[in-house]
Parts: C-alpha cells; structure tokens; sequence
C-alpha cells in the first residue's frame, strides 16, 4: 500500500490563550497543531482539518483521539463519530473522503468540559497526530482586519449596553458610541402570539441568557397579521412588546422590535402608528433597534416595499433621530442586492438578510456580498440551522450554519437566531419542561448548542 502522509488541525474554540503546535518525528509521517478559538466556562467548539499533502490521492480518512475524564462530546458534524466510552472516531462521510495532493478537509464538534483531545491518529498504523518537535517555520498568522481597530478600545464589563452605548451604523458595519466595530449576536422570541410560554417577557431568563449566553439582543418578533396577533388583539401584543423593552433595558441589552409581517403593505398605518406612538416612548433609549417588516414577500421593491419602509422610517425619525432601523427586503428577505440598487434614504439604515443553513447556501451569501459591496449594512435578524420551514423535520444542516457563522463574523454582520421556545421544531431552543425563568443547560433542544456555543 502506498505510504500517506496526513497533516490533521485541530481548532477547539478559545480556552487556550493561543496555538499549541506539535509535530511528530519525520518517521511517524504525521503532524498536528491543536489551537483555540471559541470557548465558555462549560465548554468550547472543536474543528479538525484533515489534509494530505502526499503527492497522490487518498480515498477515506480516520482520525480518533481521547478526551480526559469529565469531557464528553455532545454533537459533532462533517464526520461519523462512533464514541466507546473516552474514546472517539471520526471518518469521513460520502462527499469529503476522497481528497487529492494537497486538499483537505474538516469536521466540527461541540464539547462539555475543559479537556483537550490526546492519544490523537490518523488513519490508525500506529501513525500519531500528537507530540513530537517544534516546527522550525512557524505557522502563519492570521491576517489583520481591513478594517483597523480602534485607538481606544471598548470595556470588556459591564453590560452590553454599559460597554457599547448608542449604536450606529458605519459604512457596512454597526458601531459602538466610540466607532468600534460591534457584532451583536442573540436569539429571536417566537411569534409572540403563538408561543407556548412567555420565554421572551421574563425578566430572570433574559438575564440568565445575558450571563450565561453571553446574549447581548432579544428580538421581540410580534405577529401581526395572524389571528390572536397585532391587528386582531393590539393591546396584548403590545404590552408583550412592552414588556421585553423595560426588561432589555434593566438587563442592559438591545433588543429588536420586529413588525413580524409577510404582507405589511396591506396595513402600512397601523405601522405608520405603531412605530411612530413607541418612537416617541422609547426612542431616547440606546437599546432600541426598529425592524420595520420582518419578511416581504415577492414584492417589487421599489413599488411595494422600499415606499413602505420610507413612511414608517419617516413616523420613527419624526421621534427618535438616530436609534438603528433595519428594513426587510424582498422574498422572505433573501434579495438584499436588489435593494442595494435603490437603498432607502436616511442614516442608520440596516437591511435584513435572512437564512435557514438546509436550504440556503453559498447563492445566498453572493447576494449579501454584492449588498455589501454596494455599500448596504446588513443585520441577520433570524437565521436556522435547518430548512426554512424552521426544522419540521427535526434536520440540524451545521456544517453551512458554520459557513454562515464564520462570514457574519468575517463582514462583522449582528445576528439572532431563531426561535426561543420549545416544540420539536430544529429551530426551537428549548425541550419541553424548561422553566419560564431560565436555567437551561439541561433543556437545550435542536440547533441549541450550536446556536449558544456561537454566542458565546
């Protein structure tokens, strides 16, 4: 059998304050570099990259490793993962097994505790991914941010209110009150008319997820147009939208107040109204983000929506001058680059790009570059790891959920994830049992984890 070489890359999200490079001996034809990236008190993110750097193909590829006592893994993807006791094995599934000179490949995982993988192969043989000498050329660096960072950096205590104050949109990106760039990431509530408990309105699990999650924005997704929603019952949806305002602004949080509508056109003074009466009560506050149509649908933008979004910015701005407003865009807010081609005048304008991992991919990402490029700042105020139906089929798509994470992160895009509450929907949080008041680790439900772990 022709003798393969491997090089395998392990990335565990951020417990380390740095990369731990060890590389084997010439003779075991094998080398590995363990690093940090992402990580929490009760856990982190892991990412192995597989790569033959043998002038030949390779077709399979087995990595296995043990976690120390009290380290397990909870969800893994991009890999089969059989688990005996400590022990794990990773293969490679149908579509990433066969890799040419010099590709690779990589999976992702999810781990409760604070060990690292040791005892690490590749491709059994006795072939070790572990120990070893220090490479003689160091590994390369990231490459700095294009965008350089600022003279005064932001306080890392307090709040996320306390730390960034009065956002504002700047160039493509949000920024703090001292013009640093600032990535909000949270969770959405359900529609607040459908939901089976009052996840959203409590006062203690919004706080537990602020310390906990590190959440920085709730999104009050208020319905408006089904039976039970806004236009029906308007004095309860809005004392539910009320209600997570003041408690985002004890907690010390943003939070999104989304006219959550497919067909807002039909009822443009209601929001006209709405936005305006709440502008006026609210606008003052720094924690105040107005999302003014959740999803159009297949509507002309220029006929249909953009008009829309200019009265109802135009009832904001008469009472609150500067508090970010972000504007849905056609199609379920996919077509964010058609509305790059006639963006809404005004300042602190975001554009809403929404994604669910099964069924949208790389296309849709083009679309938010081209956005980007034309110089739209864009908040993605609902994505899943799921189809777009929000995960009927109990499906978790993580390995594109990780491409869209990676290029929010990338384009310094804000995001809240859907949904919270509890049902059998990929995109619902929460198991059935979890209190109303918090305290979740153990009700973690569907694309939870990865969700959390990517807040954190």
């Amino acid at each position: 059998m022709r003798t393969l070489r491997l090089v395998t890359s392990l990335a565990v999200a951020g417990l380390l304050a740095g990369t731990v490079a060890m590389i084997a001996t010439p003779a075991s034809a094998a080398t590995a570099a363990f690093s940090v990236t992402n990580s929490w008190g009760s856990g982190y993110q892991g990412q192995v990259t597989v790569t033959n750097d043998t002038s030949a193909p390779i077709n399979g590829w087995r990595v296995e490793f043990d976690l120390p006592a009290g380290t397990s893994i909870s969800q893994s993807w991009n890999a089969q993962q059989v688990t005996s006791g400590s022990h794990y094995t990773f293969s490679n599934v149908s579509w990433n097994g066969a890799l040419g000179a010099g590709a690779s490949t990589s999976f992702g995982f999810l781990v409760n505790g604070s060990g690292t993988p040791v005892n690490c192969t590749v491709n059994g043989a006795g072939v070790s991914c572990t120990g070893g000498t220090t490479p003689t050329t160091p590994p390369p660096t990231t490459p700095p941010p294009t965008t350089p960072p600022p003279t005064t950096p932001p306080p890392t205590t307090g709040t996320p209110v306390q730390r960034y104050g009065q956002l504002r949109v700047c160039g493509t990106t949000m920024c703090d009150r001292s013009g640093a760039r600032v990535q909000l990431r949270g969770v959405s509530s359900m529609w607040l008319n459908w939901e089976t408990a009052p996840y959203a309105e409590n006062l203690s699990a919004l706080t537990w997820m602020r310390d906990n999650w590190n959440l920085q924005v709730i999104r009050a997704a208020m319905g408006v147009e089904p039976a039970g929603a806004y236009l029906s019952d308007p004095g309860r949806a809005r004392a539910q939208v009320e209600t997570i305002i003041n408690n985002a602004v004890t907690a010390g949080v943003y939070v999104i107040v989304d006219w959550h509508a497919h067909e807002a056109q039909n009822n443009q003074s209601q929001a006209v109204a709405f936005f305006g009466d709440l502008a006026r009560r609210y606008g003052h506050l720094p924690n105040v983000i107005w999302e003014t149509w959740n999803e159009p649908l297949q509507f002309s933008w220029t006929g249909v929506i953009k008009p829309y979004h200019q009265a109802v910015v135009s009832a904001i701005r008469a009472a609150d001058p500067d508090n970010i407003v972000v504007l849905g865009t056609p199609t379920w807010s996919q077509d964010v680059d058609v509305a790059a081609a006639s963006p809404v005048s005004g300042t602190n304008l975001m554009y809403t790009l929404h994604f669910y991992s099964c069924t949208h991919g790389a296309s849709l990402r083009a679309k938010g570059d081209a956005a980007i490029r034309a110089g739209l700042a864009l908040f993605v105020t609902e994505w899943g790891a799921s189809n777009a139906d929000g995960g009927l089929d109990g499906r978790a798509c993580l390995p594109e959920a990780q491409s869209w994470i990676d290029w929010m992160r990338a384009n310094g895009i804000s995001w809240t994830a859907w949904k919270l509450d509890v049902g059998t929907d990929t995109t619902n949080l929460l198991n059935p049992g979890a209190p109303v008041t918090g305290g979740w680790n153990n009700y973690l439900h569907g694309h939870a984890p990865f969700v959390v772990a990517n807040m954190r």
